[in-house]
């Protein structure tokens, strides 16, 4: 039985549809763009939105830890109820008006994630779990896939930060995958490629040098949804492990596989 206190769930449906408000308000207009590095971007809408964000939850929850893309909070893992918020998951794309953005927000308590809520403005899609309680897309159940094997799978990934430094690595990876599955997409949002795997539009999802308010949310949507999320190498996926592989279960072991094919560098 799920004894989570409701207001959880409510409060992280309110933060995400008044994200997507504040991004559809400001998108293909003046966004205010910034670097945090050679290609990682933020816009001021980010921290707008996230200092709106951490408001609320002082308002309703003083007493719980943030972490949050803009504006930080604990490294480790915190004791008790954690927040972990994107407050635009897809900023590249949100900068040049591509319409593949979104909010994430995920409640952790002790580390594991226990409510997620993710809304794309765009398509105006909600999609929402809470541990134990299922992963539902407006309302409305949702399942993952039942594609198998690899061949007959469809994949999704996304580049790191960092990905000018890895070309190599990242491309043998990515090269190994298009040899093997039917085809990849790159969508530039990990928040939204959980939501497609959760919700059996795509198959499975690998990405490294992720941070926990890209996949925290997602992935127990994921989960809740029936599938499957581990690490690269099979291991017990946590948010702040910077990678995810997440799949709808039946082709986990052979995109495990084809990963161990091709050891990092």
């Amino acid at each position: 039985m799920n004894l989570l206190n409701p207001q959880f769930l409510t409060t992280a449906v309110e933060a995400v549809v008044l994200a997507g408000d504040t991004m559809m308000a400001r998108v293909g207009g003046d966004v205010g763009v910034a670097k945090k590095g050679e290609i990682d971007l933020v816009t001021e809408v980010d921290v707008a939105i996230e200092r709106a964000f951490r408001t609320m939850i002082a308002e309703r929850f003083p007493d719980h830890a943030i972490l949050g893309e803009e504006m930080g909070g604990s490294a480790t893992i915190p004791e008790g109820p954690c927040w972990v918020f994107d407050p635009i998951d897809g900023t590249t794309n949100f900068a040049h008006g591509v319409p593949i953005f979104c909010s994430s927000l995920a409640l952790e308590i002790d580390g594991v994630a226990q409510v997620a809520a993710i809304y794309d403005p765009n398509r105006r899609e909600l999609f929402t779990a809470e541990r134990g309680g299922g992963a539902f897309l407006n309302g409305q159940p949702m399942r993952v896939s039942s594609s198998a094997p690899l061949i007959d799978a469809l994949l999704v990934t996304g580049f790191p930060y960092d990905v000018h430094i890895k070309l190599d690595e990242v491309m043998q990876l990515f090269s190994a995958f298009v040899g093997r599955a039917r085809g990849i997409r790159r969508l530039g949002s990990a928040a939204i490629d959980l939501c497609y795997i959760a919700s059996g539009r795509l198959d499975g999802f690998w990405e490294r040098g992720l941070q926990s308010w890209d996949i925290a949310a997602g992935a127990l949507l994921v989960q809740e949804a029936g599938g499957r999320v581990t690490r690269l190498n099979g291991g017990v996926f946590q948010s702040r492990n910077k990678e995810v592989l997440a799949s709808n279960g039946l082709i986990h072991d052979e995109m495990l596989a084809v990963i161990a094919s091709r050891p990092r560098g």
